[in-house]
């Protein structure tokens, strides 16, 4: 088998489903709950992106124990995942993208700080779990986004080197994780504007996978 041209490193929430104000609302909902109000700059600057043990340390403004972890975690995504679960499906143009991405031989893996039952609702879900040859976990990795680990371990696990990586994010703190891998970035407008977005270094900015192809991607590729 040929080589690939490249790999190509997903974030979930926000790339591959448009569901940014479903997470913001149960957040939202989860914070008012424990009595600890949460803004939406607030989740913008300091959770949006980024793992659960960071995000519920925050709200909580503690160390949250690894038992108290999972069970704030788990009612935090129960809650997500009933608001979405009617509204669920694929971001536009994503499918017909993958499906160009998979004819040329380039690796595809998701690299998300999701916990591993909202990779199991989304990914099996919508049938998109076969697409990817690795999917990294919030369960998978020590250090979450900002941090470059998640994408450095995506980008072993589908044996490309980081220099030959494209990472597709939303969240500043993802822009970030791609950027310290050594990686282009390529940002989509789903949870900030254009403007934002030109603050992050990202190599690229599209609305959506409809304005993207091989080729334009190559071009950004050292």
């Amino acid at each position: 088998m040929a080589a690939p041209p490249f790999a190509a490193l997903f974030d979930m929430d926000g790339v591959l489903i448009a569901n940014t104000n479903f997470h913001i609302n149960a957040w939202l909902q989860f914070a008012h709950k424990y009595d600890r109000p949460l803004t939406l700059e607030q989740y913008v600057e300091n959770i949006n992106g980024r793992v659960s043990a960071d995000s519920m340390a925050y709200v909580f403004q503690r160390p949250i124990s690894p038992g108290e972890l999972i069970v704030l975690t788990e009612e935090k995504e129960a809650i997500y995942r009933e608001l979405y679960r009617p509204h669920l499906q694929t971001a536009p143009g994503l499918l017909d993208f993958l499906d160009t991405l998979q004819a040329k031989n380039v690796r595809l893996a998701v690299g998300t700080s999701a916990p591993e039952s909202n990779v199991r609702f989304t990914l099996d879900g919508l049938s998109l779990r076969p697409y990817f040859d690795a999917i990294v976990d919030a369960s998978m990795i020590h250090h979450g986004k900002p941090d470059p680990e998640i994408y450095l371990t995506a980008a072993e696990r589908v044996d490309v080197s980081p220099d030959q990586c494209v990472v597709f994010e939303d969240a500043f703190a993802g822009i970030e994780a791609g950027l310290r891998a050594g990686m282009v970035v390529i940002a989509l407008t789903t949870t900030h504007t254009r403007d934002e977005l030109a603050t992050t270094g990202a190599t690229l900015i599209v609305d959506d996978f409809t304005q993207l192809n091989v080729a334009t991607i190559q071009e950004l590729l050292p």
